[in-house]
């Protein structure tokens, strides 16, 4: 029914804190890296509902390979699949452990977790770069995960966000309001847009 990054957008529409804020952009954090769009008090989409797949932008052409078939796209170095990537690159004989045991390690200390996660918090960051630039968003919201750790990885995102602005004051860079609920109150917010909204996109009130 539609994508996650704008079911998380459309969330922070309804229940969050864009109330006056017409120029936003949300970024999923996952498996891979998805992004909703909101400019000018609207919704975008795009054609077929492709708009803001900045996660398959391409950062580096020689890079690892995306599910998309190019290579070096934004989510293969900064989704939470790579942050186990680097982890295991880091202590190739651990087991294998899901993201939210990454983010426990690095809360009781374990070095290679907290390294991993500062790499993807990094690359994160400076994959910003063309949404600032193209976009010129008030605000970026970051829905995922990660968000749990926020006082540790949110100041390594907002730093390289920050070197990435053009002109004028950086865009504020701010976690979803609960992070692991994002998706199903996105959920809501598509059927309340569909059942009282006439028009295709939402603007801004």
């Amino acid at each position: 029914m539609e994508n996650a990054a704008t079911a998380c957008l459309l969330a922070e529409l309804h229940f969050g804190r864009l109330n006056g804020i017409r120029d936003a952009v949300l970024v999923a954090v996952s498996e891979g890296v998805g992004t909703g769009v909101f400019a000018n008090g609207q919704v975008i989409t795009g054609n077929h509902g492709m708009a803001g797949e900045f996660g398959h932008i391409s950062l580096d052409p020689s890079g690892i390979s995306c599910a998309c078939g190019r290579r070096g796209c934004w989510e293969t170095v900064s989704s939470c699949d790579a942050a186990l990537r680097y982890y295991q690159e880091l202590q190739p004989l651990a087991d294998p452990i899901a993201f939210h045991e990454l983010l426990n390690k690095a809360e009781e200390g374990d070095q290679a977790a907290v390294e991993a996660l500062a790499k993807q918090a990094r690359h994160l960051g400076r994959g910003l770069g063309p949404i600032i630039a193209g976009l010129s968003p008030r605000v970026i919201l970051i829905a995922g995960d990660i968000t749990s750790a926020w006082h540790r990885f949110g100041p390594i995102i907002e730093k390289e966000a920050a070197e990435l602005t053009l002109a004028g004051t950086p865009p504020r860079i701010l976690p979803t309001h609960d992070g692991d609920l994002a998706r199903l109150r996105g959920a809501a917010a598509l059927v309340f847009q569909r059942r009282f909204f006439r028009e295709p996109s939402l603007t801004a009130r």
